[in-house]
Protein backbone atom coordinates (compact mmCIF):
# COMPACT_ATOMS: atom_id res chain seq x y z
CA UNK A 1 0.00 0.00 0.00
CA UNK A 2 1.43 3.40 -0.24
CA UNK A 3 1.13 6.00 2.12
CA UNK A 4 0.49 9.45 1.54
CA UNK A 5 2.13 12.45 2.74
CA UNK A 6 0.17 14.19 5.66
CA UNK A 7 -1.60 16.55 5.11
CA UNK A 8 0.21 20.21 6.13
CA UNK A 9 -1.70 22.50 8.64
CA UNK A 10 -3.79 25.19 7.41
CA UNK A 11 -2.59 29.32 7.96
CA UNK A 12 -5.75 30.41 9.32
CA UNK A 13 -4.22 33.69 8.42
CA UNK A 14 -4.34 33.12 4.77
CA UNK A 15 -7.08 31.45 4.85
CA UNK A 16 -8.93 35.06 5.99
CA UNK A 17 -7.00 36.56 3.40
CA UNK A 18 -8.03 34.03 0.63
CA UNK A 19 -11.84 34.55 1.39
CA UNK A 20 -11.56 38.34 2.48
CA UNK A 21 -10.29 38.86 -1.56
CA UNK A 22 -12.71 36.37 -3.09
CA UNK A 23 -15.65 38.28 -1.13
CA UNK A 24 -14.00 41.40 -2.50
CA UNK A 25 -13.97 40.18 -5.64
CA UNK A 26 -17.49 39.22 -6.22
CA UNK A 27 -18.62 42.57 -5.14
CA UNK A 28 -16.35 44.22 -7.83
CA UNK A 29 -17.72 41.84 -10.34
CA UNK A 30 -21.60 42.69 -9.58
CA UNK A 31 -20.73 46.27 -9.62
CA UNK A 32 -19.17 46.64 -12.87
CA UNK A 33 -22.49 44.62 -14.29
CA UNK A 34 -24.41 46.70 -12.14
CA UNK A 35 -22.35 49.82 -14.82
CA UNK A 36 -22.54 47.88 -17.73
CA UNK A 37 -26.43 47.26 -16.99
CA UNK A 38 -27.47 50.81 -16.59
CA UNK A 39 -24.81 51.76 -20.22
CA UNK A 40 -26.78 49.41 -21.82
CA UNK A 41 -30.51 50.82 -20.79
CA UNK A 42 -29.54 54.03 -21.64
CA UNK A 43 -28.93 52.29 -25.04
CA UNK A 44 -25.05 53.98 -25.19
CA UNK A 45 -24.36 50.91 -27.36
CA UNK A 46 -25.08 50.37 -31.33
CA UNK A 47 -25.41 46.63 -31.01
CA UNK A 48 -28.30 46.66 -28.87
CA UNK A 49 -31.42 49.37 -28.92
CA UNK A 50 -34.59 49.94 -28.53
CA UNK A 51 -36.75 47.42 -26.42
CA UNK A 52 -33.85 44.63 -26.50
CA UNK A 53 -31.79 47.33 -25.17
CA UNK A 54 -34.69 47.86 -21.92
CA UNK A 55 -34.75 44.03 -21.45
CA UNK A 56 -30.68 42.97 -21.54
CA UNK A 57 -30.07 46.39 -19.36
CA UNK A 58 -32.44 44.91 -16.66
CA UNK A 59 -30.74 41.58 -16.40
CA UNK A 60 -27.56 42.91 -16.31
CA UNK A 61 -28.87 45.08 -13.74
CA UNK A 62 -30.66 42.53 -11.64
CA UNK A 63 -27.58 39.91 -11.82
CA UNK A 64 -25.38 42.39 -10.93
CA UNK A 65 -27.09 43.41 -7.67
CA UNK A 66 -27.83 39.73 -6.25
CA UNK A 67 -23.52 39.09 -7.16
CA UNK A 68 -23.12 42.69 -5.23
CA UNK A 69 -25.51 41.60 -2.45
CA UNK A 70 -26.47 38.28 -2.20
CA UNK A 71 -23.46 36.40 -3.38
CA UNK A 72 -20.91 37.75 -0.22
CA UNK A 73 -23.52 36.92 2.58
CA UNK A 74 -24.18 33.35 1.06
CA UNK A 75 -19.84 32.53 1.30
CA UNK A 76 -19.91 34.03 4.37
CA UNK A 77 -22.58 31.95 5.41
CA UNK A 78 -20.49 29.52 3.83
CA UNK A 79 -17.44 29.86 5.31
CA UNK A 80 -18.53 30.33 8.77
CA UNK A 81 -19.60 26.46 8.98
CA UNK A 82 -17.01 24.59 10.76
CA UNK A 83 -15.58 21.96 7.84
CA UNK A 84 -16.85 18.83 7.92
CA UNK A 85 -14.36 15.07 7.98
Amino acid sequence: MTDLPPIPPVDPEKVARQRFFALGLFRLSGALLVMFGFLILMQRFHWVQGNKAKAMGAIFVVVGLFQFVIVPRLLLALFRRPPQS
